[in-house]
C-alpha cells in the first residue's frame, strides 16, 4: 500500500512537471500583432506572391527590356531629365517636336510582366501604370507615369513592346512626356519622384541599355 501510494504521487508529479513546462513554453511564444509587422516584411511577402504569379508560366517571364516610347529603341523622342538629374528618380521621355506635339503618343511596356497597378494618383503624377518583371530570376517594377488614357486593366499580364497608355502632361502641369522608373523593390509607395536616396531605385535607360534581348 505504501509503495501504491509512492508511485500515484510520483505520477502526480510528473503530470504537474510536464503541463507547467507546456505551459512556460506556450507563454514565452508570442505571435506579432498586425501592427508589428515590419513594412520590410509585407514588401516581402508581395514579392513572393508576384513571383509565384509571374512564375506560373514561363511566357511571362521577360528575356530582357525595350525603350517604353518609339519602340523598342525610343525613336523620336529624348530624354529631358535623365535619372538623378536635380535628383530625379526617372527618366522623362519627350517626343523631339517639343511641348505637346507628343501628347497622346503610345507608351509600350518595357518587358513581359504582371500589371500590378492602374490608378489616378492625382497632384503631380497622374495617371499611373506599374508592371512588375520577373528577369533573370529577380522583381522588378516598371512605372510610367502622367499617362493621358490608360488602356489595360490592372491584375492581367502583359507583353513586351504591347501598349499600355498614352504620353499625357497631367491635366496641363507640365509639357506632355511620360516619366518612367525602374525600381529593384516591389511595392514601393508612389514616392515624390525626386530624391538624392536612390535605395530601390536603378537607372532607367542604364537598366534598359545594359539589359536588350
Amino acid at each position: 500500500m505504501r509503495h501504491f501510494i509512492y508511485y500515484n504521487f510520483l505520477l502526480i508529479l510528473t503530470l504537474f512537471s510536464c503541463n507547467s513546462r507546456t505551459n512556460n513554453i506556450e507563454n514565452t511564444v508570442s505571435v506579432p500583432s498586425d501592427k508589428e509587422v515590419s513594412k520590410d516584411l509585407i514588401v516581402k511577402v508581395k514579392q513572393r506572391d508576384f513571383k509565384n504569379i509571374v512564375i506560373k508560366d514561363s511566357s511571362h517571364i521577360t528575356n530582357g527590356f525595350d525603350f517604353p516610347v518609339g519602340k523598342p529603341n525610343a525613336k523620336g523622342y529624348y530624354n529631358a531629365q535623365k535619372f538623378q538629374e536635380n535628383n530625379h528618380l526617372g527618366d522623362d521621355w519627350n517626343g523631339v517636336g517639343g511641348g505637346n506635339s507628343d501628347l497622346g503618343d503610345p507608351i509600350y511596356a518595357i518587358g513581359n510582366g504582371y500589371i500590378s497597378e492602374v490608378k489616378d494618383y492625382e497632384g503631380g503624377w497622374g495617371n499611373v501604370v506599374r508592371v512588375v518583371h520577373l528577369y533573370k530570376g529577380k522583381l522588378y517594377e516598371s512605372l510610367y507615369a502622367h499617362c493621358d488614357s490608360i488602356i489595360v486593366e490592372p491584375n492581367r499580364f502583359v507583353k513586351k513592346g504591347e501598349q499600355i497608355a498614352t504620353i499625357g502632361n497631367c491635366n496641363g502641369a507640365y509639357y506632355a512626356h511620360l516619366h518612367l522608373e525602374i525600381r529593384d523593390s516591389v511595392g514601393l509607395d508612389i514616392g515624390g519622384g525626386y530624391s538624392s536616396d536612390t535605395t530601390g531605385y536603378l537607372d532607367p535607360s542604364d537598366s534598359i541599355n545594359k539589359n536588350r534581348n
